[in-house]
């Protein structure tokens, strides 16, 4: 069976609390986001081997083993200093994924855009762009693999690499052992694909299934008159702020048109026990969420 998961991040508290407050809720996986009230890891050096045992082992003592861990940054930053900056943060995270429990360690591709994460900028659909994103990517992909990891993509469509095309694209000219995907098919929808859910779904699970290491649990809809960048007035990083941008919303799951009958059912043709991560809501609403996921997955059997 599919394994229901939920972001550490949504639960701003010691470790001990995170893991007792996300066990309470019935969860048996995280999704680790290195955020504390009572750890710290802001810098690459803050990260230890010893404070990475001390989260792994406290997870687990609540029946919660880490199944990936969030290294979310703008890794094409336009900024050198930025980017490299950004990018020996999330090189440490790889290099300690293990010390964590999982080899998996999830960014997406970025966008040369310096105000946002999230908003697109016209070099990221360049050849010049993807080549550049493309290099980064090979590096993180080996440095992955040389620490016994696996870099996953988590593709946006405002980022370098975010339609369904660009992702089998990439996958085909990075062809490396340590570069899998994270499957979140609302992050392929834009306007004009929208109204041709099934069609986009078929298409992702046709082209990408065999990349598909971890899945994500959010939805998604037209925006309405309201295009501007939303975020969620959480304490939480922007990462799990982020609500959505221009024609497109990407609210918690339940709440938008994905048709999870559909996903649910092809995600599980060839990974029946993958975890899928709950998103894009606040603590409030886990239990609605939760519910309705687990819901999906008894209604198809998966």
């Amino acid at each position: 069976m599919i394994q229901v998961g939920i972001f550490s991040g949504y639960f701003p508290y010691t470790l001990k609390e995170q893991a007792q407050k996300i066990r309470a809720h019935g969860f048996n996986t995280v999704q680790l986001d290195l955020a504390f009230k009572d750890i710290d890891f802001s810098t690459p050096e803050s990260i230890t081997k010893e404070k990475a045992k001390t989260v792994r082992e406290t997870f687990r003592d609540h029946d919660l083993p880490i199944c990936c861990i969030s290294g979310y940054t703008n890794i094409t930053h336009p900024n050198p200093a930025e980017r490299k900056k950004r990018l020996d943060y999330l090189k440490a995270i790889i290099r300690n994924a293990r010390n964590f429990g999982s080899p998996y360690v999830i960014s997406e591709t970025g966008t040369f855009n310096t105000e946002s994460d999230w908003v697109a900028h016209p070099k990221n659909k360049t050849e010049e762009g993807f080549q550049e994103c493309k290099a980064v990517i090979k590096e993180l992909s080996q440095i992955a693999y040389d620490h016994g990891a696996q870099f996953l993509l988590e593709t946006y469509v405002n980022n370098v690499v975010g339609s369904v095309e660009e992702t089998v694209r990439l996958f085909a000219e990075v062809d490396h052992p340590g570069l899998g995907l994270l499957m979140d098919p609302t992050n392929y929808f834009e306007s004009h694909n929208i109204e041709k859910m099934d069609g986009v779904l078929k298409q992702i699970f046709d082209t990408l299934s065999d990349k598909i290491r971890i899945s994500h649990a959010k939805d998604v809809k037209r925006s309405g008159g309201d295009k501007s960048e939303k975020h969620a007035d959480i304490d939480a990083s922007e990462s799990h702020t982020f609500r959505g941008v221009g024609e497109i919303e990407l609210p918690a799951p339940g709440l938008g048109s994905l048709n999870y009958d559909y996903y649910l059912k092809r995600l599980s043709e060839k990974h029946p026990n993958i975890p899928i991560i709950i998103e894009h809501l606040d603590e409030t609403d886990v239990p609605r969420a939760k519910k309705f996921i687990d819901g999906r997955l008894r209604a198809n059997g998966v």
